[in-house]
């Protein structure tokens, strides 16, 4: 992330609160050190929404954080969105208000855990205002854990991954992986440049596209699974998902702003996929049958192999990769087991594999430190149905010219591809969904009581 101003402690502050003082006494008083609070506050969120954060997620860890900072849950009102944070804290007799636009999102998910695990660890210890912010700076600072080769190659992992779970051989997990490196440097080119981030998709996924129709030159064949898989990095399965979170925890704006720029991201790499198509005139490679060539074996290691490029895409802590591999063979295997031993709806098949790895992470968080998004949403990812949007939005580009039963076969992969989203999401989302008040409760009851052990010490 990219290196912020500091913050500034000794901020303005109310000319009726004497208490002004950045020890741990402004943590007993609301108001004292005011503008610091706000401004932290805000920036707690913003690292959480730029990161891949939820709008459930950021609003909990804000309220967490203001909960160190003696802010009482009644005094404090938030309004989160993707790219607005709105803090008001008044009581009778004051009010503050400011907001931080959220303009840069990407998928980082050590800055989540590490943000999750800095508001417990205040909490506990009952950091300064100034030892908090000096850490929530060096979290805001910190590089990335893999460098950018790192990450290219997660990307042709990821795709590679893919290529093999739809049913490719191991030539096309190469060739898939080749093309997916290539485009993840044409992106940074293109982003580097300062081009707009739609343009900046379609570019990569035409470039990728293009370098995998090459390959038919060098193998004498059209290579059609590394055509499909090689611009899947640039799916926005973090925001899909984040979507259908929002939506079920009733953050309809938000949940809609998210959809609408999946919508936008994934049409944009149609468009260059559809030009490179048109260029070589290619018939539409994207009736390509997608069935794994085994249920198990390969299949275990192509998830195991798609989780982890993720991972590295996403900055997930490299302690936890074996973990995250594990998550997503659990997940592919009881899809295909369900889908093709037992008939099931794919569907189906996902729900259920998302559903037992967010079970299992409810244990896991707890023997790893870290939040359950960091496992599940990786573990999740390779079962994202990217080329059955591919499918509709190729129709739809292709109206003009392809036959009702063409458009009707695409518009019946959208709504199968929306279908396995929401399965997923709601499979992942299942703690929440179920047991959210038990859960809130007892991390309500541990934030009360280190708050009161806080105020006896004062006493």
């Amino acid at each position: 992330m990219e290196k912020r101003e500091s913050i500034e402690i000794t901020a303005s502050h109310h000319p009726n609160d004497p208490n002004d003082q950045n020890d741990g006494s402004a943590l007993i008083k609301p108001f004292a050190q005011i503008q610091a609070k706000l401004r932290l506050l805000l920036l707690t969120g913003q690292l959480l929404m730029e990161n891949g954060a939820d709008t459930d997620r950021t609003s909990r860890d804000m309220m967490r954080t203001a909960a160190y900072m003696g802010i009482p849950k009644d005094e404090i009102h938030l309004h989160v969105m993707y790219t607005t944070l709105m803090l008001n804290i008044n009581d009778e007799t004051h009010s503050y208000t400011e907001f931080r636009k959220c303009t840069r999102h990407v998928v980082n998910m050590t800055t989540l855990s590490a943000v999750s695990k800095l508001s417990w660890r205040a909490l506990r210890e009952n950091y300064t205002l100034d030892s908090f912010a000096q850490a929530l700076e060096g979290i805001a600072v910190c590089a990335r854990a893999y460098s950018f080769p790192i990450m290219a190659l997660g990307a042709g992992a990821a795709c590679g991954g893919f290529c093999k779970l739809f049913g490719g051989s191991w030539l096309d997990f190469f060739l898939t992986a080749v093309c997916a490196i290539f485009g993840f440097y044409v992106r940074r080119a293109c982003t580097n440049y300062g081009f707009n981030p739609y343009a900046v998709i379609a570019i990569t996924s035409f470039a990728a596209t293009w370098l995998a129709y090459c390959t038919h030159f060098v193998t004498g064949t059209m290579n059609w699974y590394p055509m499909i898989s090689c611009t899947l990095f640039l799916v926005p399965g973090v925001p899909i998902i984040n979507a259908v979170d929002d939506f079920l925890n009733n953050f309809i704006v938000s949940g809609m702003t998210r959809a609408l720029h999946t919508l936008l991201v994934t049409g944009s790499m149609t468009f260059g996929i559809v030009i490179a198509v048109w260029l070589g005139n290619v018939e539409d490679f994207t009736t390509v049958s997608l069935q794994p060539d085994n249920i198990y074996f390969s299949q275990a290691i192509a998830a195991a192999i798609a989780s982890v490029g993720f991972s590295l895409i996403f900055n997930v802590p490299k302690r936890l990769l074996p973990v995250i591999a594990a998550g997503g063979i659990i997940t592919v295997l009881i899809r295909n087991v369900a889908v093709l031993q037992f008939g099931m709806p794919q569907a189906a098949g996902s729900f259920l594999g998302a559903a037992v790895v967010g079970l299992l992470a409810l244990r896991a968080i707890h023997i790893f430190h870290t939040p359950n998004i960091v496992l599940t949403i990786p573990s999740a990812i390779p079962m994202i149905p990217g080329v059955l949007l591919f499918r509709l939005l190729f129709a739809l580009m292709n109206i003009r010219t392809i036959d009702s039963a063409a458009l009707l076969a695409g518009l019946r992969s959208g709504v199968e591809a929306i279908t396995i989203i929401i399965a997923i999401a709601v499979g992942v989302a299942i703690p929440n969904i179920f047991i959210h008040r038990y859960i809130e409760r007892n991390k309500q009851q541990m934030i009360n009581g280190l708050l009161a052990r806080r105020y006896e010490n004062e006493g």
